[in-house]
């Protein structure tokens, strides 16, 4: 069993196929054994991801900065629920706690959140792997942004690399599974 990290939306405006994709990588993760590391919020697709999770059986640890408790609704029924003093914090605790990384669409939090980790990885501050859920093509633009700085030689391929781009749920799990079972990024 590894921890994942999950990084998505808390939005309650999103679309239903959002939450619906959320709901779907949380019983994904737990019928495969995985503890459910979340931003500790129980609303938009933070909160059916962990619905989605203990649906099926799973485990998770949530992590919410105090200025969000309440505004996010914290995740009172997360297995463990830590509280940070701040947003810093929160990403330094997930990062820490988590073996791998899956990003789902979400929000200008959930690319802080994918870009510290990056960040943090390619530094060699830690090798988790990190999956990136393009779903529909979700995350097409960022990836082609993303190209043009390793064309232009901003980024390097082995960084770019570093995010592996997976299409479903099913091929995100397998993508850090095989990861973590060679134990490498």
């Amino acid at each position: 069993m590894a921890a994942i990290g999950v990084f998505c939306g808390s939005s309650t405006q999103v679309s239903k196929t959002y939450l619906d994709l959320a709901a779907d990588a949380g019983a994904e993760l737990a019928r495969r054994g995985h503890l459910v590391v979340s931003g500790g919020g129980s609303v938009g697709m933070m909160g059916a991801l962990v619905a989605g999770c203990r649906a099926a059986g799973g485990r998770t640890y949530g992590v919410i900065p105090e200025v969000l408790y309440g505004r996010e609704i914290a995740d009172v029924g997360s297995d463990e629920l830590v509280v940070t003093a701040d947003m810093a914090e929160r990403k330094n605790r997930m990062i820490a706690t988590a073996d791998a990384f899956l990003t789902l669409p979400g929000g200008v939090g959930t690319m802080d959140e994918l870009f510290e980790v990056w960040t943090t990885g390619h530094l060699g501050l830690h090798h988790k792997p990190i999956a990136l859920l393009s779903t529909d093509g979700f995350y097409d633009g960022l990836m082609s942004y993303v190209d043009t700085l390793v064309r232009d030689r901003f980024l390097s391929a082995d960084a770019r690399d570093l995010l592996r781009v997976v299409h479903d749920v099913p091929a995100a799990v397998d993508v850090l599974e095989a990861a973590l079972a060679a134990g490498s990024h």
